[in-house]
């Protein structure tokens, strides 16, 4: 239905582009995204499978870790196929009631994921400063109670989001989106109506969330940093350090292209929109594509059991 100066009343149906100014190749962009996106499904999953089924890996560290695997596949599976069939079969439109679940799983997936990064860094955090309680404070019981909450966090606070965009805005300028998924100030900036109080809350989630565990983070690798230039011997300096330097790897891949992207998108009116919507998907696609091989290098024991499941397949094949 159209409303005033040709608007749009409550589309039912949206149009995601892909990527503006790039149309004419995306066919060859989501070639190596759907690499990405494979190795991220088979790399998270063989992290997933060794920590099941390893009795010495079910410590915190590694449930922990397995929690981020699972997370990066659902973040990366929310929104890589709707993506590909848009860059190669064309599939452009999309129900507006389906984009707005895809905008909230995939805000709800980024918060989860942000707030399991915070529990790993609290994990290295007590395992360092305060080791001899470590066993007790980090307990199944609290790490049933990290995964519900930080999993109810994103969802709730998300939540909101849908309801100001379903109920608050009725009317559309357009109905094509300029985006490759649907994502929050993609969508509102379709209305024309007042979208402050949408641009307000959205902020007010990014800072909850993301800003929050970034302090938090932080906090905890100072004290970590402190704790471990104290230690007398050397050896036990580099031994504490190199339990940290994974984290700190994936912290701050996960963390710095999430800024980068943020900030293009608000402040970087003069950089083409290309450019933001390729940082926008490698920000969701790059991190579960580089964490299992980040923890699969420098982790010693998922090394030794991902090298014993190739040896055993080059047995039975021989």
């Amino acid at each position: 239905m159209l409303g005033p100066n040709g608007s749009v009343f409550m589309p039912s149906v949206l149009t995601l582009i892909g990527i503006p100014g790039l149309e004419s190749v995306q066919c060859w962009i989501g070639i190596p995204f759907c690499v990405m996106y494979l190795m991220a499904v088979i790399g998270n999953t063989l992290i997933l499978v060794i920590i099941k089924y390893e009795n010495s890996l079910h410590s915190p560290m590694y449930i922990l870790l397995a929690m981020l695997g699972a997370t990066d596949i659902a973040l990366s599976t929310c929104i890589l196929p709707k993506m590909l069939g848009i860059f190669w079969f064309h599939l452009m439109e999309i129900s507006f009631e389906a984009c707005l679940l895809q905008m909230w799983l995939l805000h709800s997936f980024q918060g989860i994921e942000s707030g399991v990064l915070l529990a790993m860094a609290l994990d290295r955090y007590v395992a360092i400063c305060n080791p001899l309680r470590h066993a007790s404070i980090f307990s199944q019981k609290l790490l049933t109670h990290i995964g519900v909450g930080v999993t109810l966090r994103a969802a709730i606070l998300g939540a909101p989001c849908l309801v100001l965009i379903k109920y608050r805005l009725k009317f559309y300028r357009t109905t094509v989106v300029s985006h490759s998924y649907c994502e929050h100030m993609a969508i509102v900036k379709l209305a024309i109506e007042d979208i402050w109080i949408n641009k307000i809350y959205g902020l007010f989630v990014a800072f909850t969330i993301l800003g929050f565990d970034i302090i938090f983070i932080t906090l905890s690798y100072i004290q970590i940093f402190i704790t471990v230039f104290q230690l007398p011997q050397k050896e036990a300096r580099f031994k504490a350090f190199n339990t940290c330097i994974t984290h700190i790897c994936v912290f701050l891949q996960f963390y710095l292209l999430g800024f980068f992207s943020f900030f293009t998108h608000r402040f970087g009116s003069h950089i083409p929109p290309y450019v933001h919507i390729l940082l926008s998907n490698l920000y969701l696609l790059v991190p579960p594509f580089l964490n299992p091989i980040i923890y699969g290098v420098k982790t010693k024991q998922i090394r030794d059991h991902v090298l014993t499941i190739f040896v055993c397949s080059k047995h039975l094949n021989h």
